[in-house]
């Protein structure tokens, strides 16, 4: 992703004008000064090690007692832990001092885009029923590119006549783009309850397929307008963004289809299960590598990886054991990478910056995003229904089954303050808990009273 600023100035000094949950806690500021150390940074292997002990804890602990779906009792937990350590903060300066440091030094945008979204795109994609998508794909290809742009306009739009209201005026590209960064779902915290609801398989392949493939899309759309408001709306070039267009999505789609096809010769050519598995995860990690280097979308490119290595290696190419031994891996490490996630959505509320009026803002951006996800899923359902069926729960359960979740914590940090980085991320953070704590926690009753 050539181009996009990577270190977030707000984020960096954490006083850009806004205040932070820091801020609730203003003694520490005046003991120990915002750039005191109390300890060195915290090494990347210690923090990784911290994250992993957390993640563990929390999911037993929610096994044992609270027994809600791993990934939101994973971030409730965290959430708690935050609020938590505000309050003992008060007693125990040096522990708030060090915590919010540490989630600070978090890169959470590298960790997830460059590391985390490749692997966790590649083990979704795997265990896509490639005979149904296929059956599904009009479906799937609208809802995450069509969908996309309307929800991604609509947001933008509204939401620059909301802060017009509101007396916070910010740019039309500015809203696109934080139009952008909210558009793309992420069901995978309520997969589970769906499934449970006993939902056809035919709409949990629409929600699966499009979470996979409009995280790509979704950062695709994302790269074009930050371009745009880089460079200026003045000058715009619409051919220029059509040829980034094409060239993240259909490069990453070309290249993930080589990955696979390449990947399914050389797992062919071997029976040795702990070779093979060493083989997929150099297609993800090299993968990535290879789409950074020539500029395409690394996302789309693990999907397509993905779905070519779950549904023509894994059947054509390997034995019994290897599809056991690469199951279980890849299982794992998408529950693992998972928990790890929403660990530190968690977390980061430690640091998002929040004011009285932008709260305000965050709060009413909610029923936007709500309305434009309802008519970005009736437009293209209203297209199809002339040559696909649909349930009649379909337009409800895609609406308020469309979560919001890291990824669009991740594009929101990689936005610099001179961009309104600090009121998008606040802004996108309070849609975020709201979308995992209340739409998360309450589909799975409108699944069962709507099947």
């Amino acid at each position: 992703m050539a181009g996009l600023r990577q270190r977030q100035d707000w984020r960096d000094n954490g006083r850009i004008g806004e205040a932070t949950v820091g801020d609730l806690c203003p003694k520490f500021w005046v003991i120990y000064g915002p750039d005191t150390t109390v300890f060195p940074t915290m090494p990347l292997y210690h923090a990784f090690a911290l994250l992993t002990i957390l993640a563990a804890l929390f999911s037993y602990l929610n096994y044992r007692f609270f027994r809600l779906p791993d990934t939101i009792g994973i971030m409730l937990m965290s959430l708690i832990t935050s609020l938590g350590i505000v309050a003992l903060g008060y007693l125990y300066p040096t522990l708030f001092r060090e915590a919010t440091r540490f989630i600070r030094d978090i890169d959470f945008y590298t960790i997830l885009v460059r590391i985390m979204l490749g692997f966790l795109l590649f083990a979704g994609a795997i265990h896509i029923d490639g005979h149904a998508l296929r059956k599904e794909r009009t479906s799937v290809l609208t809802f995450s590119t069509l969908s996309v742009l309307i929800s991604t306009t609509l947001i933008g739009g509204l939401l620059y006549f909301l802060c017009g209201l509101l007396s916070q005026p910010i740019g039309l590209v500015y809203c696109l783009l934080f139009g952008a960064i909210i558009s793309p779902t992420d069901p995978i915290a309520v997969l589970s309850i769906l499934r449970k609801a006993g939902i056809p398989q035919s709409l949990e392949v629409r929600i699966t397929g499009e979470s996979l493939f409009n995280d790509g899309v979704g950062i695709v759309v994302f790269l074009c307008i930050y371009q745009v408001a880089e460079a200026g709306i003045e000058n715009l070039s619409v051919l220029r963004v059509l040829l980034l267009f094409c060239q993240q999505a259909g490069g990453g789609l070309l290249l993930g289809t080589i990955l696979g096809y390449g990947g399914f010769l050389l797992l062919r050519s071997v029976d040795y299960a702990q070779v093979e598995l060493l083989i997929t995860i150099a297609l993800v990690m090299g993968g990535n590598l290879i789409a950074e280097y020539l500029n395409v979308s690394g996302p789309l490119a693990m999907v397509m990886a993905g779905l070519i290595t779950g549904n023509k290696t894994r059947i054509f190419g390997m034995s019994e054991q290897s599809r056991d031994y690469l199951d279980n891996f890849w299982g794992m490490t998408d529950n693992l990478l998972n928990a790890v996630l929403f660990l530190l959505i968690g977390l980061e509320m430690l640091v998002i910056p929040f004011s009285m009026p932008i709260l305000v803002l965050s709060l009413c951006a909610i029923p936007i995003v709500l309305a434009a996800r309802y008519i970005s899923v009736v437009l293209p359902i209203g297209l199809l229904r002339y040559h696909t069926c649909f349930e009649k729960n379909a337009v409800g359960l895609l609406t308020w089954g469309g979560l919001r979740g890291g990824l669009s914590v991740a594009l929101a940090l990689s936005v610099p303050a001179s961009m309104h980085g600090q009121v998008f991320v606040a802004v996108t953070y309070v849609i975020v808990l709201f979308s995992i704590l209340v739409q998360g926690m309450t589909i799975g009753k409108l699944a069962r009273r709507q099947m």
